[in-house]
């Protein structure tokens, strides 16, 4: 989403470029009416208050934890001297694995996303949380070159892309299905050799459900292919007598002579953990660490204040003091185990035990203000951390870049112009396993407000938009308006499963006696466990729709997957 929304177009349609002046000759030449069709919304905040935040003052040089809040999981790090860069996995969101760079390892700024072009990213009917699993991204000084490795699952399995600057453009894929399994990642050692470890089944048959295993394979740097035979150097993980499950994430280092082998285990719930390994050679044999796991939350008391839960997919960096630190996923539950923010990107000191690396000792919590022990940097695009407002005005160019697709668009349904997002009505529901007229953001809080001003002119009377809680197609809910006898109708609809359908109740209405000249405010309130759905019709008091609506609805403990819950504005409708 770098490049602005003419750009994109012709990037998704580069067939209909020859057509475009006639498309725009007609459009000029057509009538108000026909070139005004659509749902304008005029503006988007989001807000968060979580009580936390508010009780908390930070000292200098004190952050919070996250320090990515929403859904970013599997975080994975790299540096070239003194800057560092951060990615995280999308699944079926669109475009893929945003990239933060930071010079301090506590403020990031997003500078992009590594795939954000259709052809290195296209999901067409994947399940939510399907697409891209786990990126990786590595320096490699002999060629002075970022790599990003990943896993599309539900797609072609695992590929690489590579740039010289990773704020700018990424290559194509380079596919490698000869490397069954996920979550690549790739490392490169003194002497220049590349070197890929990955999860996948173990040698013969698996001896209980669960059973994974670690492998590695050289990687030819100047072929961009892999090279020699693979090699299996964990079965199982830690202490496979225990029957330890879904050994994966792995990450390789080299310290003080020792190559070292970290990854996560325990499956990604509440038995999620990082465990870590050590050998002289590259290959083996490597020897676990009898401290392991070098950081888990399990088995602690269910009732502890301000919980994080199912830690782990972890990778480790040495900072310019010398000091280590750790970035890895977590999860923060509002009740019970209900969260809806998703998993993720925490970050913590690395303390080195006999020659071993522990991010935090069994037992103890992960803390949610730590003291950096470092100057921080100071600047005003950073990521937002703690409570914080944003409101998007949509005055410029482009889509900022919080914002993403339901999957890969294949044409241009948005725009931006005079101050609005424009989204044309399409004939694609969000519940369907397609790409809807959807543009959203992460929920990041467990309170929050998202409102939005919103317009629409439609062409039929069966034309709808509004606000979506989005976290898969069977788990959302829709704050929506649409036209009824001539007069604005706003709604609340809850996505529900009968029978094997997916089916949409409606909740609550009211029928508001206003016409296409206006405009009205949507706002959806999260309190926890709950969810209230307003409208404002003068814009400037607000009347409840429906209040206190099940928000664990769009929690993982109901909804399954890998994502966070979106929040995002949404156009549906055909022409009568």
């Amino acid at each position: 989403m770098q490049a602005d929304v003419f750009k994109y177009f012709v990037m998704l349609n580069p067939k209909k470029l020859i057509f475009l002046p006639i498309l725009v000759l007609v459009a000029a030449c057509g009538s108000q009416e026909q070139g005004q069709k659509g749902a304008f919304f005029h503006w988007f905040q989001y807000e968060g208050n979580d009580e936390f935040y508010n009780e908390i003052k930070l000292e200098e040089d004190d952050y919070f934890n996250p320090i990515l809040s929403g859904f970013y999981p599997d975080p994975s790090i790299c540096k070239k001297d003194g800057d560092y860069y951060l990615v995280n996995s999308t699944f079926s969101f669109f475009p893929g694995v945003p990239i933060f760079h930071s010079t301090d390892l506590v403020n990031w700024k997003q500078i992009g996303h590594v795939l954000n072009r259709p052809s290195q990213l296209n999901i067409t009917d994947q399940e939510i949380s399907e697409g891209i699993f786990a990126p990786a991204i590595s320096y490699n000084p002999h060629n002075d070159t970022f790599y990003m490795v990943t896993t599309f699952v539900g797609g072609d399995g695992n590929f690489i892309v590579k740039t010289k600057d990773p704020a700018g453009s990424w290559s194509d894929p380079i596919w490698i299905p000869e490397v069954p399994g996920i979550d690549p990642s790739l490392f490169f050692d003194d002497d220049g050799r590349a070197w890929l470890v990955n999860n996948g089944d173990p040698e013969g048959e698996s001896i209980y459900p669960g059973h994974k295993a670690i492998w590695i394979q050289e990687y030819d740097v100047d072929k961009d292919e892999m090279k020699g035979p693979r090699k299996m150097i964990v079965d199982g993980g830690h202490d496979i007598t225990q029957k330890p499950i879904w050994i994966e994430g792995p990450h390789l280092y080299k310290i003080n002579g020792y190559y070292y082998l970290m990854a996560a285990e325990g499956g990604t719930a509440e038995g999620h953990s990082e465990v870590v390994f050590r050998s002289r050679n590259i290959k083996g044999p490597y020897e676990t660490f009898e401290g392991n796991p070098i950081l888990t939350q399990r088995n602690l008391p269910d009732d502890r204040q301000n919980p994080v839960t199912s830690t782990g997919h972890a990778d480790i960096i040495k900072f310019e003091d010398g000091s280590w630190w750790a970035v890895f996923l977590g999860c923060r539950p509002y009740k019970d185990n209900h969260y809806n923010t998703g998993r993720e990107t925490f970050l913590l000191p690395v303390a080195w035990h006999n020659g071993w690396p522990v991010i935090l000792e069994e037992g103890k919590k992960v803390p949610l203000s730590v003291d950096a022990s470092h100057s921080l940097e100071e600047g005003a695009d950073f990521f937002p951390r703690g409570n914080f407002k944003v409101k998007d005005e949509f005055d410029s160019d482009s889509l900022g870049l919080c914002w993403n697709f339901i999957r890969t668009p294949s044409e241009k349904w948005f725009s931006l112009k005079d101050g609005s997002l424009k989204l044309d009505f399409q004939p694609v529901s969000f519940r369907e396993q397609k790409n809807p007229a959807f543009i959203g953001r992460r929920q990041q809080h467990q309170n929050f407000s998202a409102s939005t001003e919103v317009q629409i002119i439609p062409g039929s009377m069966n034309q709808c938009a509004g606000l979506v809680c989005f976290r898969t197609e069977t788990n959302n809910y829709f704050l929506g308006v649409t036209y009824e006898q001539n007069e604005l109708v706003a709604f609340v609809e809850k996505t529900i499963v009968r029978e094997g359908n997916t089916e949409k109740k409606r909740i609550a209405m009211k029928r508001t006696g206003l016409n296409t000249d206006h405009s009205v405010l949507l706002k959806v309130v999260g309190r926890g466990e709950y969810l209230d759905f307003l409208i404002s019709e003068d814009k400037e008091t607000w009347e409840i729709l429906a209040e206190g609506q099940d928000a664990t609805y769009l929690s993982t403990a109901t909804a399954g997957g890998f994502v966070g819950t979106y929040l995002g504005m949404y156009a549906e409708g055909v022409e009568e």
